[in-house]
């Protein structure tokens, strides 16, 4: 974040993934339906377990592995699950013992950082809204709810197709890119530095016909080529590369960054789409001069955005100042006590 920006916080619920620590917590996709299968209880406790590699390469974007789960349980609790837990002291226990930090060597049947959060804030939905923390696409998608996500995915707490929109856009991902550290040549998104300080735009509904197409096409799209996300804009962006899908995908992203500008009212602005080139070499995105426009225009608005919310709480806190008076209770003034 450059000096001096004042980023106000959008509202918006982000999270990172689970950390497990421990690689005995995880098992094959047999192992765990073969666990099921011996005891059905069992599906209480073990889940598929999505990372950021299995999210930008598999063309489902879904889980290669699976992983045991005792949720914020007691050791007495997971217990309950023998064959389950018996892997978890064998595999587990012994590593966990050696470690430095109190609490991970006295509560090593659980994952370091089980982000319970998390899953509270997601208890009724269905599918979510996730991106990899490190990728080069900085690309949004939805998967399904009823899984473990690795500390190497952000997940927003919405399963809308307008927010999803939004997250593909040119727009956000250029503020992602701006806001963001990077690693290498790929982005490190920062949900606390990029989605939380993302001004949203007023009429966010625009986008869910745009972004429902986008989802459904690129969907077809993976899994006609049988190919995962960071191979699929690998195209996208290569300017020789025409075919149909491919094209058909890049027209998809134009018109939700033209719907994100509606939605914004900046009907004034030239996006210009096409190759260009970028810091992270070519893409296909809105031109430099357009990219220079929408994030001083996003940082202005983050801005004004700031001093209203500013001068809201400082309303509220002279509203309470002069009920409190008013009530005759002693209020701090300045310096003075009476």
């Amino acid at each position: 974040m450059a000096t001096g920006d004042h980023l106000v916080a959008n509202k918006g619920q982000s999270f990172q993934g689970s950390n497990v620590l421990g690689k005995g917590f995880i098992v094959t996709p047999e192992q765990a339906h073969d666990l099921i299968q011996r005891d059905p209880r069992n599906k209480d406790v073990l889940f598929p377990y999505l990372n950021g590699e299995d999210l930008n390469s598999r063309p489902d974007c879904s889980a290669s592995r699976w992983v045991i789960n005792f949720h914020d349980w007691s050791e007495e609790r997971a217990r309950g699950y023998p064959e389950v837990f018996a892997i978890i002291e064998r595999d587990v226990k012994p590593e966990r013992l050696k470690n430095t930090n109190r609490q991970r060597r006295e509560i090593w049947w659980r994952f370091t950082r089980p982000a319970m959060d998390l899953y509270r804030a997601i208890s009724n939905l269905d599918r979510v809204l996730v991106v990899a923390r490190v990728s080069r696409t900085a690309m949004a998608t939805i998967v399904p709810t009823g899984q473990v996500l690795n500390e190497k995915i952000v997940l927003f707490a919405s399963d809308r197709v307008d927010v999803m929109a939004l997250l593909n856009s040119s727009i956000h991902v250029l503020w992602a890119w701006k806001y963001s550290a990077t690693l290498k040549s790929d982005l490190q998104y920062t949900p606390s530095d990029c989605f939380e300080t993302f001004p949203m735009p007023q009429h966010l509904l625009l986008l869910e016909s745009p972004g429902k197409n986008l989802s459904e096409t690129r969907t077809v799209i993976m899994r006609n080529r049988e190919c995962g996300l960071t191979k699929l804009y690998n195209l996208v962006n290569d300017p020789q590369v025409s075919a149909s899908d491919i094209s058909e995908l890049r027209e998809c992203h134009k018109a939700v960054d033209e719907a994100v500008a509606e939605a914004y009212e900046w009907g004034d602005l030239d996006l210009g789409h096409g190759f260009h080139e970028t810091r992270n070499g070519v893409r296909f995105t809105v031109a430099p001069v357009a990219q220079n426009e929408i994030l001083d225009r996003l940082l202005e608005l983050n801005h004004t955005r700031f001093n209203r919310e500013a001068d809201a709480a400082s309303r509220e806190r002279l509203e309470k100042s002069l009920m409190r008076d008013s009530e005759g209770v002693v209020a701090l003034h300045g310096d003075t006590l009476f």
